[in-house]
């Protein structure tokens, strides 16, 4: 388990990848089993990326919490999964005190017989008054095989409170689909597109000077799935 702890103040941006052995990157490696504990004290920030590339296996529990006034915390993560590969991810998020914000955003594609399980709560005591708080889940499947189980949750003790939380498992679009290849763009192009488009906005949080180089290894990886 690894324990880390934003002080007053301070911030962090940290993005970590696992690669099912495919690359090297220059992230900080994710083991294929990981705990971690995340406190964040008064005006302190904490910006977390994981991205799970095909072949890749794990499970993965983050409990964080917000200990002090001003805190912030921004989670997101990608997987995307073409075999048999099973992940499971779970996040706890604890707003203890007043005037917080958190935001949870985990976008996945999964083919084959892949299986992933994606929990998520959001804990909001008594005295976290003026909370923000939203947690967001989104797949695609790509096979009748492939099985996504998502369950977010929200647990509130204040009134004072922004709170949300959504899921949602679908397939890709085929009018988006017929749309692209009335203008030229082949079927297997189309569906790639799709799926980068579909996984951007957790790419987007990605710092500048390492954004490109993931970006091309996610492409390349969904177009080999």
């Amino acid at each position: 388990m690894e324990n880390l702890v934003v002080s007053i103040n301070d911030s962090i941006h940290r993005v970590y990848v696992l690669d099912g052995g495919r690359t090297s990157s220059p992230q900080l490696s994710l083991s294929d089993q990981m705990t971690q504990t995340i406190v964040v004290e008064k005006d302190a920030k904490a910006d977390i990326v994981i991205l799970i590339m095909p072949g890749a296996s794990c499970d993965i529990r983050l409990d964080v919490t917000l200990a002090g006034e001003g805190a912030q915390a921004n989670i997101y993560g990608a997987y995307v999964c073409g075999s048999d590969e099973k992940v499971k991810i779970a996040v706890d998020m604890h707003h203890d005190l007043p005037h917080c914000n958190s935001r949870q955003l985990f976008k996945g594609i999964a083919g084959g017989k892949s299986r992933v399980d994606f929990y998520g709560k959001i804990i909001v005591e008594q005295d976290a008054q003026r909370t923000e708080a939203y947690q967001e889940n989104h797949n695609i499947l790509l096979s009748d095989d492939a099985k996504v189980d998502t369950k977010p949750q929200l647990e509130i003790y204040a009134d004072d409170v922004k709170c949300s939380h959504g899921a949602t498992i679908g397939r890709l679009n085929e009018e988006e689909q017929f749309y692209m290849r009335s203008r030229g763009i082949t079927l297997e192009d189309a569906k790639v597109l799709q799926m980068i488009s579909f996984i951007a906005p957790v790419l987007e949080q990605i710092p500048e000077a390492d954004r490109e180089f993931l970006a091309m290894q996610f492409e390349d990886a969904i177009r080999k799935i």
